[in-house]
């Protein structure tokens, strides 16, 4: 009799809790978002980064909460989505930060400097060096709150119509590149353009532009840089841990239950991890594709790497010395960098090395 009893209490229970459960869900707001991003379609990985954050999102929900991806230029251009989310026209954005260089070069410490952080130095100066704090303090100010969206790992150096073999070469070439890049190469002669990505190909097919750099292998296969342009170099020394960023804006970010916020959270960082995996994964067989078809395939000499590492460092120190908000951030994020590529030279550097020689 106990046990019977015992058995009709605990079914009780059980059926009170599954009645709960979705009773507790239903409470909770049904909430749409506008996502703008500033990438194309066609690029599955860097817009996909998109789409696998609001799939998470709903799911974790139970499609209380949605947020719709709009491709660059669907709702407004690919290089203002900074301004959308400030304006309240869009809830979140999905960018890389160094575009907005325009308006304070500290935002590029979000995305990517010269000579920077790779992509797990990025990540670890973000989530557990101070970066994080740092760039939500700088973004508050622009009613922003960044998260973690995605890193496409090391990039290439770009696409030129002929070869650069010495610094005077760059001398009066224009090229499409982005962010503090632009500031350095213009250091040693070059014209800087900048370009949203599905509008690189005219530019460079009709020579509006000499050279271009967008991402590596598997997006510029997809964008058919190969055809306008023969030469393809390495490394895109701008761009060694290029992070992009999803932008809330402060407001609505408040208006989220708490539910919701951990949850926008969390798939930011699902997003993060999966586009980095995804361009790894990709990146060699598309390298592979380009070289049968004939793609030159080049590296930057020691000259022009000597002489854009100089001009970077001066271009820095020039801002840091009259930007307080772009030194406020620079002098901790050096000292981690230092710190980050001592321990790199003991352990990673020598067996990523050595085991590259043994392919060789």
């Amino acid at each position: 009799m106990e046990r019977r009893s015992f058995l009709k209490k605990a079914g009780a229970g059980a059926a009170a809790g599954s009645i709960a459960a979705p009773a507790l869900a239903q409470a909770q707001p049904t909430i749409t978002w506008r996502l703008a991003s500033s990438f194309p379609k066609s690029l599955d990985t860097i817009f996909g980064a998109a789409e696998v954050m609001s799939k998470r999102v709903a799911a974790i929900t139970g499609g209380k909460f949605t947020i719709r991806p709009y491709a660059g230029g669907e709702i407004v251009p690919a290089l203002q989505v900074m301004d959308a989310v400030q304006a309240g026209t869009v809830e979140m954005g999905h960018t890389a930060s160094y575009y907005y260089f325009g308006k304070d070069p500290t935002f590029a410490f979000d995305c990517a400097v010269p000579f920077g952080l790779n992509s797990r130095q990025q990540t670890a100066w973000i989530e557990q060096g101070g970066g994080k704090q740092l760039m939500r303090e700088f973004f508050k100010d622009y009613g922003i709150m960044n998260f973690v969206g995605g890193n496409t790992g090391t990039q290439m150096g770009g696409w030129f119509r002929k070869e650069v073999k010495t610094v005077q070469d760059l001398n009066g070439l224009k090229m499409r590149i982005g962010g503090f890049a632009g500031r350095v190469m213009q250091k040693l002669g070059l014209v800087p353009q900048q370009i949203a990505g599905g509008d690189i190909y005219p530019a460079l097919e009709k020579g509006t532009i000499d050279a271009a750099e967008w991402v590596g292998p598997y997006d510029d296969e997809k964008l058919g840089f190969n055809k306008v342009a023969p030469y393809y170099y390495s490394p895109g020394w701008w761009e060694a841990g290029p992070q992009l960023s999803f932008y809330v804006g402060i407001k609505e970010w408040e208006k989220l239950p708490k539910e919701y916020q951990a949850a926008l959270e969390a798939a930011c960082y699902e997003a993060h991890v999966m586009m980095q995996a995804e361009y790894d994964a990709r990146n060699p067989a598309a390298l592979a594709r380009l070289l049968k078809a004939g793609v030159k395939l080049q590296s930057f000499s020691k000259e022009i790497m000597d002489a854009c590492y100089k001009a970077a460092n001066e271009v820095m120190d020039e801002e840091a010395a009259k930007n307080a908000k772009f030194k406020k951030i620079y002098e901790p994020w050096k000292r981690f960098r230092l710190d980050e590529n001592q321990w790199f030279s003991v352990a990673e550097a020598p067996i990523q090395n050595y085991m590259i020689g043994r392919r060789a």
